[in-house]
């Protein structure tokens, strides 16, 4: 009727901040241990205070990283409020005419992580990510009856996108419990094609753990436990040409079965409505079925008549479109580790789970003093 399997793709760029949400971890915990006092010399400008630890027998790592981090992501979506319309007209919510029945994003990619302790117990870093994302789509387009909606069709679709990340994040850490207790939080914003503004999401990323010195000097192992938040910007607007969105040929078939549809519904709610005693139609039950169902049809013929208006000037029509989208579960459950060969040199790992997202991931990273 109004859709078609890659306007669900437009509709769906926004779920590539899923993965924005997710590629930005990769961070190395200060490991503060007791020295022996006559190696009490810090020899580099970083972080702040860096001298005055090192004086009271600590030792740092070192002040400045990069890292290269790879990570998989799937997630089940909740996506609500749409609505649409075309060649910058008003925009109308289709709720009642479309049910996402299932939606879920997965995504991979690889992202560049640069790092300094600005203090000894705070790091900063950036963020910068190129990520590729297939959202599984299961939607339905529905005309409402008398009593139930009759499905006009089904799509499911698995659309594929790519996107382009940058941000940064802070790094709050202290020693707890004979352990450290780090609070990661980030902010990002990812380019999606054919959405007029960035996705934004902030991330908070709470953890605890424990680092183990091996026999080796400089070697160690990092095993901890955490959470993972993401918040995202919840509406989305974007714009598509309508030859992008559908075929014009399949957008002319929709919209005359669209169209006969809603005439065929319109008809079987005016004869149950003669059909209706006096006193039947005077009861306020029966009245407000009778007007609900005609809102709903008005929406749908509108909607169908602005698709055909659209097609009939289809080489400059576009298709405009907002809704709003989140994660069906906005925490899941962390478990990693980490092992440093040597103070300049780290590789870790880290799986997080719950009833609606699974990820992984993985990374190396490099330090040296600054």
């Amino acid at each position: 009727m109004i859709s078609g399997s890659h306007f669900i793709k437009g509709v769906l760029l926004s779920t590539l901040f899923l993965l924005t949400s997710a590629v930005s971890q990769a961070q190395v915990y200060a490991d503060l241990k007791k020295e022996k006092p006559e190696d009490a010399e810090y020899p580099y400008l970083l972080p702040i205070w860096g001298q005055k630890v090192k004086e009271k027998g600590f030792d740092l790592p070192y002040s400045a990283g990069i890292g290269v981090n790879y990570l998989w992501q799937t997630s089940d979506l909740i996506i609500s409020n749409v609505s649409i319309g075309f060649n910058g007209g008003e925009l109308v919510n289709v709720d009642d005419l479309i049910r996402f029945n299932s939606t879920s994003a997965e995504s991979s990619g690889i992202n560049i992580r640069p790092d300094v302790w600005v203090l000894p117990f705070l790091n900063v870093y950036g963020i910068f990510a190129r990520a590729e994302s297939t959202t599984r789509v299961d939607v339905g387009v529905y005309i409402p009856g008398i009593d139930d909606s009759e499905e006009l069709f089904s799509i499911q679709t698995s659309p594929e996108f790519s996107s382009q990340t940058t941000g940064f994040g802070i790094t709050p850490t202290m020693g707890f419990l004979g352990g450290w207790l780090a609070l990661d939080m980030n902010f990002t914003w990812t380019d999606v094609d054919k959405q007029e503004n960035p996705v934004f999401a902030f991330i908070f990323d709470p953890r605890i753990g424990k680092t183990f010195q091996l026999a080796k000097p400089e070697r160690n192992i990092s095993i901890w436990v955490g959470g993972f938040r993401v918040k995202v910007n919840r509406d989305t607007k974007g714009s598509l040409d309508l030859g992008e969105a559908l075929p014009i040929a399949e957008w002319e078939t929709k919209i005359a079965t669209g169209q006969e549809k809603v005439g065929e519904a319109q008809v079987e709610l005016d004869q149950w409505w003669e059909d209706l005693t006096p006193v039947e139609q005077a009861n306020p039950v029966n009245k407000v079925k009778r007007e609900a169902n005609q809102a709903k049809l008005d929406l749908a013929g509108n909607v169908l008549n602005s698709a055909d208006n659209a097609v009939d000037n289809a080489e400059n029509s576009t298709l405009d479109y907002t809704l709003d989208k989140q994660q069906a579960k906005l925490w899941s459950l962390q478990l990693g580790s980490q092992f440093q060969l040597n103070k300049s040199w780290m590789v870790r790992a880290e799986y997080g789970f719950s009833s609606g997202r699974q990820q992984f991931f993985c990374g190396l990273q490099y330090r040296f003093g600054l």
